[in-house]
């Protein structure tokens, strides 16, 4: 236990080193991007009539930034704020807090992603095992070059042809994006239940079908590889049953995509980015993508940090996970 507790304290003291050092970075180069939306904003001030002296004042603190001190000050703020999870405030959403307004798109992400990612895992790894022991039959290069094709295609191509055939052509899906029908009223019932599912399908299978390819291909190449082992060379020599050798063979081949499937887990924020702006759906990626056009340095700091926070956490699981689950890395 002391091990586990050592070993776990070393992860969350590197974690918290490659936090601050991402939300340090993060902080200089959103405040140094092309784009001036303070001398817009001012314009438009000046133009109806306000002082441009405290104009300017006031469009510095609306951007984060104090009207008088260094950028070193503003620097050493943001990480006070950071302590005490304030990430400021959104000038994309009226002032509302950074962290209220992440959370809200976070919840629209976590589910369609999380649906996504374990469906292609749970298929993906089945028909690997299937792929690798008839490998050399019809089903077996099926199973292959479906998952080489779908694995090379990119996410936002896949969003783009489910979109155009499901949503536009058949008219399966609604193309208008959003959650959930505006003209059904939000509650527990199964009039919105069905809006919020039809409105997440195309989103869910787009993440889906993105990552089945690799899955499939990386399990049939962890099966291919344990079914030469020794021990299985052994089993098979002693007579042993094959419903046995393939138990044994699967629990050894899954292993590796266990931590792969830790480390998709954490990249779940950051992949969501051009699916949700194809489907118009109003999760992490899409306010990611706004806050960018607008240039509101609150939230793309915060959708920043967030991500990475999120891969952080998805390394140390994926670690201890892996501890737990083979116990040749415990000893």
């Amino acid at each position: 236990m002391t091990v586990v507790l050592k070993k776990l304290a070393g992860h969350l003291a590197r974690g918290l080193v490659m936090i601050l050092v991402v939300a340090t970075i993060s902080f200089f180069i959103v405040r140094n991007i092309p784009g001036d939306p303070m001398k817009a904003a001012l314009e438009m001030k000046v133009a109806a009539g306000a002082d441009p002296v405290a104009a300017a004042q006031e469009v510095k603190v609306i951007y984060g930034f104090q009207p008088t001190g260094s950028m070193w000050s503003q620097y050493v703020d943001y990480l006070a704020g950071l302590a005490t999870f304030d990430l400021g405030t959104s000038t994309l959403h009226a002032g509302q807090p950074v962290t209220e307004v992440l959370t809200e798109s976070a919840k629209w992400t976590v589910l369609p992603v999380l649906l996504g990612i374990l469906m292609s895992f749970l298929v993906g790894v089945i028909l690997g095992v299937y792929a690798a022991l008839r490998r050399s039959s019809k089903l077996g290069d099926i199973l292959a070059i479906s998952g080489s094709l779908l694995h090379g295609v990119p996410q936002y191509v896949l969003g783009l042809l489910l979109a155009a055939i499901f949503a536009t052509s058949l008219g399966w899906f609604p193309s208008e994006g959003g959650v959930a029908d505006i003209l059904i009223e939000p509650g527990f019932t199964p009039e919105y239940i069905g809006t919020l599912i039809r409105h997440a399908a195309l989103p869910v299978l787009t993440y889906a079908l993105a990552s089945y390819g690799g899955w499939v291909l990386a399990m049939k190449s962890s099966v291919v590889t344990v079914l030469g082992d020794d021990f299985i060379l052994a089993s098979e020599l002693r007579g042993m049953k094959r419903s046995i050798i393939f138990r044994y063979v699967a629990r050894n081949a899954i292993l590796p995509l266990f931590t792969i499937l830790a480390l998709s887990l954490g990249l779940l924020f950051a992949g969501a980015v051009f699916i949700e702006r194809i489907f118009n759906y109003p999760g992490l990626g899409l306010k990611l993508i706004d806050s960018v056009t607008n240039r509101d340095y609150a939230l793309m700091s915060g959708a920043f940090l967030l991500i990475t926070v999120a891969i952080v956490v998805a390394n140390i699981l994926a670690d201890l996970l892996y501890t737990v689950i083979d116990p040749r890395v415990r000893q």
